[in-house]
Parts: structure tokens; sequence; C-alpha cells
């Protein structure tokens, strides 16, 4: 069902719309690109903060640092989201990309265990904490101004360039890790070239910080009530639905993006090469269909739409996109089944994001997604790595990826079924009684 003609949305952003694009993704994709680029010099890092006898200790160790992130991400997003709502999104946003900032060059200056020693895996695991506060408080205040920003039948399109940037970080920090390897003798990288990513994501954080500092506000601030518990009190549902509906992006990217490399090689006996190539053309086509499908959800008449149709065909299609990949398929149409399921698997951050914030007011709105965003990655995607790599080890399944995604998809499917839907027309912010769409 359409829009009628007269309010079909025009997507072309003015130069100020167009400045707060570009001012929050920056410092969006800031956040995920260094949240993210820890992944490629794990290794590294473990040797070199958490040295042991076993390779594989230092290298567990160095991904249980990884994990605390997610652990952190919940607080973050319950004190930045609070702080957001109550001091405006802007005071949120800068307080983020500041912790951020903190805590990427900590990584990128911090001596070893050699120099140091307990010190340097101590403050290793402070500067990873921070990393997933930030991260945790940064998705609900950048998507609530992008949503704010615009009227109702551009919300989908300005929210959606909140997830391409997370496509830009992945694709950009897939570029750098991989130009330290092949630039690098394996020496210089174990001695300082592991730093590399990390001092170009804290040169970035400034320029983001200073750029957020210029903003104007679209919505002001609207001091309410301090108890987060309020927040869980009267929007229990939406909130626990939101944590459900998250479990088809999180899973979706954290297998199909960031797991995918090492499945590949280890799992299928690709070529490193190849993981390279489809960790880039992943996040180069969440950042290109993301912004589109969501140009096109704000021309429909419910936000679910188009959740629907890309949750069907995501279950429909990850049974035979892993049955290629287990069949030796080449290496280019490796490439490109991998890149068509990542553009209907990962593409809904428009639509899913505003469907979620409009269900709660105004003063709890970022609040609310930050927590239903970090929450949701913290069950369904921050594990999926491991969860995958055990079934398949327990299994001796290679199809077990797809299955995982089949059950992540159904679950999120039922949730937005579910899902209250706030109609056009309705006051900004609440879900009106017997107006839920389904």
């Amino acid at each position: 069902m359409h829009r009628p003609a007269e309010s079909l949305p025009d997507s072309s952003p003015t130069p100020g719309l167009t400045r707060t694009i570009a001012t929050i993704v920056t410092g969006n994709g800031f956040v995920a690109y260094d949240f993210t680029v820890y992944s490629f010099s794990a290794v590294l890092i473990g040797q070199l903060f958490f040295p042991s006898a076993n390779p594989a200790a230092s290298l567990l160790l160095s991904l249980a640092t990884f994990g605390a992130g997610f652990v952190m991400r919940p607080l973050g997003a319950l004190w930045i989201g609070r702080l957001s709502d109550q001091r405006g999104r802007k005071a949120g946003m800068s307080v983020a990309l500041m912790l951020m900032t903190v805590g990427t060059w900590m990584m990128a200056c911090l001596p070893t265990y050699a120099s140091i020693g307990f010190a340097a895996p101590l403050l290793m695991v402070v500067a990873r904490l921070l990393q997933g506060f930030a991260a945790g408080g940064e998705i609900g205040p950048a998507s609530a101004s992008l949503m704010e920003s615009v009227p109702y039948h551009r919300r989908c399109f300005m929210v959606s360039w909140r997830g391409a940037s997370q496509g830009a970080a992945a694709l950009v920090a897939a570029l750098v890790g991989a130009a330290t390897v092949a630039l690098l003798s394996p020496a210089a990288l174990k001695e300082w070239g592991w730093r590399v990513p990390f001092f170009i994501g804290g040169l970035i954080g400034p320029v983001g910080w200073l750029l957020r500092r210029q903003m104007l506000e679209a919505v002001p601030a609207t001091p309410r009530e301090r108890l987060s518990a309020q927040l869980v009190r009267e929007h229990a549902r939406p909130l626990v639905l939101g944590v459900l509906m998250m479990a088809a992006p999180s899973v979706s990217i954290y297998v199909t993006v960031f797991y995918m490399p090492a499945y590949l090689v280890g799992t299928l006996h690709r070529a490193a090469t190849l993981s390279l190539l489809t960790a880039c053309s992943s996040g180069l086509v969440i950042l290109i269909v993301t912004p589109l499908v969501g140009r096109l959800a704000d021309r429909r008449a419910s936000r679910k739409t188009l959740q629907y149709a890309a949750l069907a065909i995501a279950i429909g299609g990850a049974w035979p996109a892993f049955w290629w990949l287990t069949r030796g398929v080449s290496d280019l149409a490796t490439l490109g089944i991998i890149t068509v399921y990542v553009a209907f698997a990962v593409n809904n951050a428009g639509a899913g994001s505003v469907l979620m914030m409009e269900a709660f007011p105004q003063h709890r709105r970022a609040a609310a997604l930050a927590v239903i965003y970090s929450l949701g990655v913290v069950l369904f995607g921050g594990f999926s790595p491991f969860i995958v790599s055990w079934l398949i080890h327990v299994s001796a399944n290679a199809m077990m990826p797809a299955w995982y995604l089949m059950a992540a998809n159904g679950l999120s499917l039922g949730a937005l079924y579910l899902f209250p839907e706030r109609l056009a027309g309705a006051s900004d912010g609440s879900v009106p009684a017997g107006t839920a769409h389904r």
C-alpha cells in the first residue's frame, strides 16, 4: 500500500540536512570503526598484552577483552541515552564520541606487557570498557537526532544513514587492516604496525567531536524523571519486542560480515584474499543499499512492509546461499552469493529503528533505542561467531550458519508482527490505543 501521491517524500537532503547527516554519520562511523578494528589486531594484541606459553590462551584472553566491550554497552546505553533525553542529543553524542576517542588513543599508545607488566593488560581492558560504554550510548541519540530533523515521511531515509555508516566503517576497517598487513613486514607489524588503525581512528575522533559541537538541536532538551526503572516499567512490551527484533540484524551482520572471513578460511578452506574481499563487499553493499531501502520505506503506509519482505527473503535465502558456498563454488560466485545475501539481510536500519523510536515518547526515545540496540547486540550479535563456530565443531556440519540465521530472522519476524506501530498523524512519540498495526 502506497501513500497518496501528494505525500510522497522528496528525499533529496537540503544543505542543512546534508550537514546534519555528515556530522552524525562521521561520528557514528568512527565509533563503529574503532569498535570493529580491534578484531583485526586480536592475535597480535593477545601476544603483546596477554602473553602465554599457549598461543591459544593469549588469543582467548584478547577475545575476552573484545567481549568486555559488549558487556558495557547496555550501561552506556542507559547513561548516555538518558543524558541525551535530558540535555539534548548533541550532549549525548559528544560524550559518546569523546569516550570512544579516549579509549582508542589508549589502545594506540599503551606500552605492552614486556614494558610495564600486568598494568598493560589491565589498561587494555579499561580502554575496551570505555569503547563499549561509548558504543552503547551512541546509537540512541544519533538515530533520534536524525529522525527528529525531518518530517514523518522522510524519517526512514534519514535514520538509514546511521546504518549505512556502519557499513562504511566495516569497509574502512577491512581496508586499513589489509593495507597494514600488505605493506609491513611481520616484524614491523608486531612492533608498531598494529597500532596504525587505532591512530587513524584517534585522528578522526576530534574532527567528529568538533562537528558535533557545532550542530543545531532539532528538538530542545526536555528534562524529565531520572529513574531508568520508569522506562522499563511503562514501556516493557516495546522494549522486550524491540530487543527480540534485534536478533535478525545483529546475527546477520556478525555472521555474514564479521564472522564470514573466518568461516571461509577455517571451515571452507578458501583463500584469505577472498575473505578480505567479502568483508569489503559486504561493507560497501550495506553503505549503498541501506539508504535506498530507507527511501523506499518512507513511501509505504506502514514501517513494517519492507521489513516483512526482507526478513522473509533472509529466511528463505539462508539455506540456498550456504548450500552453494559449501559446494565449493568459484571465488566470484562466492563473493556474489555473500554480497547479495547481505544486501537483503542487513538493510533495515532505517525502517526498523524508526519503528522502534516512534513507539516511545520523545523524552525517552534515545535511551529506549540505545537500550534495545545494546541488549540486542549483547544477547544475539556479539556471541554469534562463537556460537556458530561451536555448533559447527560439535555437529561437523558447515551449514550451521544458515540454520542460525534462519532462527534469528524467524524470531525477529514474530517480534515485528507483535510490535506496536504508530500511525502517521498520531501525536509524536506515542502509540494511541487501538492504532497498532501488525
